[in-house]
């Protein structure tokens, strides 16, 4: 039956349509009040006229229907579908920051804290989301500092020879390290951390109050004081929650910018009548834009499955589905949740900003303005999970013909921009040694690359240590999984641990983190964050590349000179110097030649290279 066949078949029930293409990939998802009216009317000849409808249509081969009870009930299922489905003609949230979870492995012998943005099955706690973003990482900050539980990718199932900085700045208690801690300090440190996290303050406090008095009667004073002093910062934190509770309801602004088929969004979130944050949203393909469809499918998408919802939602453009949205996200919510559009007074000129921020975010995303070095400095460390924004990256390649000529460059990125004085250069040996370690870490096979790479790793943090200089903030690696593992190896050999390093893929452009593997990062193509990795990665591939032409050319021309009898190194010097290469030379003839050296020389030059010409000819018939 064809399509259009179907949907006059179709009932005037309430539910939600499919339409899909010859292959059965869903192209569109929609709800209805009444499926038989909406789905006939995208076959009526009046509506092709839209361009967007009239795509459409043409490519439907077939088309499903779901009835349900209500438009509530087609409203949920319609948006769980278009997660599932991602359907090509569908406005798809694409959000360029997705709010955080703090993730306390339980599971482990000693627990530690993690910045994470998707929950797995693996035993862990999951605490979130955070709201603002920032939040989390402030939470990560104070943990270490106040339960000294860290937040590091070191291997605890065995011990290493000596801690890393972060025991030393007294942020964690050296599990890594046998005799610094005992495993009923780490438990009751990182019970309370779990408390924390848990939101049950009043029975850490109680805990604390409790501990320290103990302490007091043994005289420990010392540690008395520590308690002391985290009860002391527990009551700040619960007396600043208090404050900012009472300060006014909570609203979400939503306006956005199109020049199609690219659009941005941006949403500002308003609580207690301070902006706490903004999220940016990006799109490349929106060929036909509809703010009628726009608008309302970004909002059901963000926030039918929303942790929490604000009491007011402000947007540009009121739309068909709204009442039907307010009454679904309310009883979500537990309180009345509005979506309005302000006309007038300081509501309308706040979404007004919101508009000329959404302008702005296009033009810094499509227009390829150049940000601050703190604002990219601050992209990196969102989408890399840093902890902080990292000041200077280092960043590695290898480069090789079948094997020979192998070369390894080092280029910097410090404070927004490349730092050539600080590159460097390393002719890669094939040393033994550099990547010997128990880690937990995948054995890597035998790949030259590997081994390459973890010599040019090993020789520069070595060098470093010598020099008691302090590591960059970020370790970039010119490859995937495997080179990451192998600079990751040369650096625990060394005892460098808890250092952030991750590798971006050539094809894929895909980022892996050192102990976040199973999460790559994958970028938008416009992404600022891409450019600045890309910039870095190609800028270490060129001098790479160049040093190794440079190593493989100074071979190939001393092999076709050095075994000519009377040519020694000062005269191999000195032709390079005037005609360049063996090609030129060849080029100059005899008479050239016998301008810079005597003629005796220059022929025995000429003659040399000859045979080996003739002599190459041969082995090709």
């Amino acid at each position: 039956m064809e399509p259009r066949e179907k949907a006059a078949a179709l009932p005037e029930s309430a539910g939600v349509y499919l339409f899909k293409d010859a292959a059965g990939a869903v192209l569109y998802v929609g709800k209805a009040g009444s499926l038989r009216s909406r789905v006939r009317s995208y076959f009526l000849e009046s509506r092709w006229m839209d361009a967007k409808t009239g795509s459409l249509v043409r490519e439907i081969a077939d088309l499903e229907t779901i009835v349900v009870d209500n438009e509530r009930e087609a409203l949920a299922l319609e948006n769980n579908l278009i997660k599932r489905y991602h359907p090509k003609f569908n406005v798809l949230l694409r959000d360029d920051k997705t709010y955080p979870y703090i993730k306390f492995t339980a599971a482990e012998k000693y627990p530690r804290v993690y910045f994470t943005r998707r929950i797995k099955k693996d035993g862990s706690l999951y605490f979130g989301l955070y709201f603002p973003a920032g939040l989390a990482r402030r939470i990560l900050h104070f943990i270490p500092k106040r339960f000294l539980v860290p937040s590091c990718t070191v291997d605890l199932t065995r011990n290493h020879p000596r801690p890393c900085l972060q025991y030393y700045i007294k942020r964690c208690q050296g599990p890594c390290v046998e005799g610094l801690t005992t495993d009923e300090r780490y438990a009751e440190a990182a019970r309370d951390a779990r408390l924390f996290l848990e939101g049950r303050r009043r029975d850490l406090m109680k805990s604390l109050e409790e501990r320290m008095a103990a302490a007091a009667e043994q005289e420990l004073f010392e540690q008395a004081a520590a308690y002391r002093d985290l009860l002391r910062t527990l009551e700040d934190i619960e007396e600043r929650q208090r404050i900012a509770a009472a300060q006014g309801d909570d609203t979400d602004v939503f306006a956005y910018y199109a020049e199609p088929p690219l659009v941005s969004a941006n949403l500002f979130h308003l609580r207690g009548g301070r902006v706490v944050d903004r999220r940016e949203f990006y799109w490349e393909d929106l060929e036909e834009f509809d703010p009628h469809e726009f608008v309302p499918s970004l909002l059901k998408q963000f926030y039918l499955e929303a942790e929490y919802l604000p009491k007011a939602i402000h947007v540009p453009i009121d739309f068909e589905d709204r009442s039907l949205l307010e009454e679904t996200l309310t009883d979500r919510a537990g309180h009345k949740v509005e979506i309005l559009t302000p006309q007038r007074g300081s509501k309308r000129a706040f979404l007004d900003l919101v508009e000329n921020n959404a302008k702005h975010s296009f033009e810094q995303r499509f227009r390829v303005l150049k940000p601050t070095s703190k604002a990219i400095g601050e992209a990196v460390q969102n989408a890399l999970n840093l902890l902080e924004a990292p000041r200077r990256i280092e960043s590695f390649d290898i480069s090789h013909t079948q094997g020979t000529d192998t070369v390894a460059s080092m280029v910097v990125w410090e404070d927004g921009r490349m730092k050539k004085s600080d590159y460097r250069k390393f002719i890669i040996r094939g040393e033994e040694g550099n990547g010997a370690s128990s880690s937990s870490l995948p054995v890597v096979g035998q790949n030259d690359d590997f081994a390459s790479m973890r010599e040019a790793v090993g020789r520069r943090y070595r060098r470093v240590l010598e020099e008691k200089r302090p590591m960059p903030s970020l370790v970039l690696i010119d490859g995937g999984i495997g080179q990451l593992h192998a600079a990751a190896q040369a650096l625990e050999s060394l005892q460098i641990i808890n250092q952030p390093m991750a590798s971006i893929a050539k094809k894929e452009e895909i980022l892996y983190i050192l102990g976040q593997e199973d999460e790559p990062c994958i970028l938008e193509r416009h992404s600022p964050v891409l450019h600045l990795i890309q910039q870095i990665r190609d800028e270490t591939h060129r001098f790479a590349v160049g040093f190794h032409r440079q190593r493989r050319g100074k071979r190939q021309t001393n092999t076709a000179l050095t075994d000519i009898p009377g040519v020694g190194p000062r005269t191999i010097q000195k032709l390079l110097r005037e005609f360049g290469s063996i090609a030129n030379l060849r080029r100059a003839g005899r008479e050239k030649l016998s301008r810079v050296v005597s003629p005796k020389v220059a022929e025995a030059i000429f003659s040399h290279l000859e045979s080996e010409e003739s002599r190459h000819a041969n082995n090709l018939k």
